[in-house]
């Protein structure tokens, strides 16, 4: 079962969770224990919930509406019903330890390629080339180290998917293989952003 990942709690600070839309409900009930009763606003590109004892929570969707925004009677229902669609996905984690690419839908990864040190941005792009070339891509994963993302992004042989809408870059510190199925999930899941009430 995938558990939602978060930044520790800072008393009196804020946090990232990271919540697989199938999980927001249990979320959001844990939420109004610890905090008490909430308000809800659409406010900053995403769902606020405002607690009785000053905490808030800011969820957005992992990716734009495009078009096909999310069924439901609530602002929550929509918001987990548009992260559960399936989006197809180009994934780049790029370290010089190493990289790793996937063509995704959804959290579920159809095509990968991995190496144990980053040779140069040309090569790994032309590896990326291939693995997207046999797959729909809407939208960029990216994680890892930013510049060289950057860089493989602007070879000419991933001219064709590098206008792609990049979703939230994802903190990879090893970019090996099986990273690639948590960045999948992470870039699936529902960001929120917690400020926890004063002290």
């Amino acid at each position: 079962m995938q558990r939602p990942t978060s930044a520790p709690r800072s008393p009196g600070g804020s946090r990232t969770a990271l919540v697989p839309a199938e999980r927001l409900d249990g979320w959001v009930a844990r939420f109004t224990a610890s905090h008490g009763t909430i308000a809800q606003d659409l406010d900053d590109g995403g769902l606020l919930l405002r607690a009785a004892d000053g905490a808030k929570a800011l969820l957005r969707a992992p990716w734009p509406a495009d078009g096909r925004p999310g069924r439901g009677s609530t602002e929550l229902e929509r918001l987990a019903s548009l992260a559960n669609q399936e989006r197809a996905l180009g994934v780049l984690l790029i370290r010089k330890g190493g990289y790793a690419l996937a063509a995704a839908t959804g959290p579920t990864v159809l095509a990968t390629k991995s190496g144990s040190r980053f040779i140069d941005a040309k090569t790994t792009a032309e590896h990326a080339a291939r693995i997207f070339a046999n797959h729909r891509i809407e939208y960029l994963v990216t994680g890892g180290d930013r510049a060289l993302v950057d860089q493989v992004l602007a070879q000419p042989s991933l001219k064709a998917v590098s206008g792609r809408t990049r979703l939230p870059f994802l903190d990879v510190q090893d970019p090996k293989s099986a990273a690639l199925h948590k960045a999948a999930t992470d870039a699936c899941s529902i960001r929120i952003s917690v400020t926890d009430a004063p002290y």
